[in-house]
């Protein structure tokens, strides 16, 4: 190596750090403006009608940086920046979290994935939703699985996304392997009752349960819990050995009645007394997902809450949308589990849910491909339940609950906030100040017809059992801590929402 060579180095060397730091620098404007459909981070978005805390305004929200860091009324208000969003009438509102959502990545990415998922939960007005552990495989039981599905979410989810573990018999009895399993930022854990239809997901019993909240004590972190038991009488189940007509939603709903909601109900509540102040299991929190039956579970679930136990409970808008009178032969996109009830029954749960018995609302968004739940055969004992609606599930509640006198503040109370609560993010879920800007923007007044020709994101959209629906309540613009991912029917560039890890920092 002559002279010139070695003095050459030092400049090379200055050249390629100026080049790397050009090239970090150019990559970060590049982000940033596919993140978010607006050019800039620091604006105001104005309205005539924003939901706050404390009560409904008319002025504007500033936000800068991701986050919400003033909020004004008209009469504060000059309007003089030049970065302002005007919505006018349409309502401003905090972005709805959804709590209970399959999105079956990875390893069933056929049957949704991150990112069709998350398109269609921004089109939805859904800024944070929660991902459950089973439907994707494998099944998100340790830490070893947790971490396939994070990396899944890697540069694929277009809203916050949040993981639940699983809780089952495998790893319940084994506190390590549990708490290898929340440090590594599950949010909490998620188990069933009955079988779950995965066969990595088997049923726990209330002796499992009871294990996983004493480490879920330590945590302060909840158990949802599917409260479903078969019963051992019962075991042709979801069979013909009855000679039902398979395509008749009769002969599958007898198959899974109310008392099999009542009897896991009963016996969750055997340990969620545990939960109580001065229990063995005190800053658990047991959740009860989908109820369906509003009578005798629905009882057992207030009288716990009566006595001290710490518990929740949540239904789902197809419960509240449907009755089991209207659902027509052979029409499987209306079967899950537990099942959509009568008439009567979603009478009781609006009125629950009006007086603050039941907590909260969650789509649980099942969906699955069009072959696994038969349409053309249409028998309801074997197609795949499950509801696929996690796109319309803000319409969905609005539309049908005119008849009950749902308010704006109810809808962020049932959306925002308390699953916010649930889920351990405390900023998320109101527009407060120091919150994250996660924003919707929708016209409850304007009606759509949900058919062929609306944009749907789902990526199998024919199993949805909302085609077809008449809805009121469109959504305009939907902000992600700051960034507008979506905007009739457009999308940003890039997929970049954050991964919520428990105990963490968002990635």
């Amino acid at each position: 190596m002559d002279l010139l060579q070695w003095n050459l180095f030092p400049l090379l060397a200055l050249l390629a750090s100026f080049l790397f730091l050009f090239y970090i620098q150019d990559s970060s404007k590049l982000s940033r403006s596919d993140c978010s459909l607006l050019p800039h981070s620091h604006y105001w978005i104005a309205s005539k009608r924003i939901v706050t805390p404390q009560g409904i305004i008319s002025g504007a929200v500033e936000v800068k940086g991701g986050d919400i860091v003033s909020i004004v009324k008209d009469k504060d208000w000059n309007g003089k920046s030049k970065q302002v969003l005007d919505y006018g009438n349409a309502v401003v509102m905090p972005g709805l979290i959804d709590v209970h959502a399959h999105l079956d990545d990875p390893g069933r990415a056929e049957w949704e994935g991150f990112p069709s998922g998350t398109k269609a939960a921004a089109a939805g007005g859904i800024t944070t939703l929660i991902d459950m552990p089973l439907n994707n495989f494998p099944s998100t039981v340790s830490a070893e699985t947790l971490k396939l599905k994070i990396e899944a979410a890697e540069k694929s989810i277009y809203v916050d996304v949040g993981f639940w573990g699983g809780l089952v018999p495998e790893n319940a009895f084994n506190a390590t392997a549990l708490e290898a399993l929340l440090d590594a930022g599950a949010l909490g854990l998620k188990s069933f009752m009955c079988p779950s239809g995965i066969n990595d997901f088997p049923m726990t019993d209330a002796t499992h349960i009871k294990a996983g909240l004493s480490v879920l004590a330590k945590y302060r972190r909840p158990l949802l819990v599917h409260s479903e038991i078969q019963p051992a009488v019962e075991s042709h189940l979801e069979t013909e050995d009855d000679g039902g007509d398979p395509r008749s939603y009769s002969t599958y709903l007898k198959t899974r009645p109310p008392s099999m909601e009542e009897a896991a109900i009963r016996e969750l509540l055997t340990v969620t007394k545990d939960t109580s102040i001065g229990g063995p299991a005190e800053g658990a929190h047991l959740h009860v997902v989908h109820l369906s039956d509003a009578g005798s579970s629905l009882d057992l679930i207030k009288e716990a809450k009566r006595r001290g136990d710490s518990i929740t409970v949540e239904t789902c808008p197809h419960y509240l949308a449907f009755s089991a009178e209207e659902i027509p032969d052979g029409d499987t996109r209306f079967k899950c589990a537990p099942p959509i009830r009568d008439a009567a029954n979603k009478e009781k749960l609006w009125n629950a849910l009006m007086e603050g018995h039941i907590d909260m609302l969650s789509s649980d968004h099942s969906p699955t491909v069009a072959e696994l739940k038969l349409l053309n055969d249409g028998n309801f004992l074997k197609a795949w339940g499950g509801i696929s609606s996690i796109q319309f599930v803000l319409p969905v509640t609005w539309s049908y609950g005119q008849k009950f006198g749902i308010t704006l503040e109810q809808l962020v109370s049932w959306w925002s906030e308390r699953p916010a609560k649930l889920a351990g993010q405390h900023s998320k879920g109101s527009i407060t100040i120091g919150n994250h800007a996660d924003i919707v923007v929708w016209e409850p007044e304007v009606e759509f017809d949900l058919n062929e020709d609306h944009p749907m994101f789902v990526k199998n959209p024919s199993i949805s059992a909302y085609v077809g629906r008449r809805l009121s309540g469109n959504v305009l613009a939907t902000f992600v801590r700051g960034n507008l991912v979506y905007k009739e029917g457009n999308h940003a560039v890039a997929a970049c929402g954050s991964k919520i890890l428990a105990g963490t920092s968002f990635l």
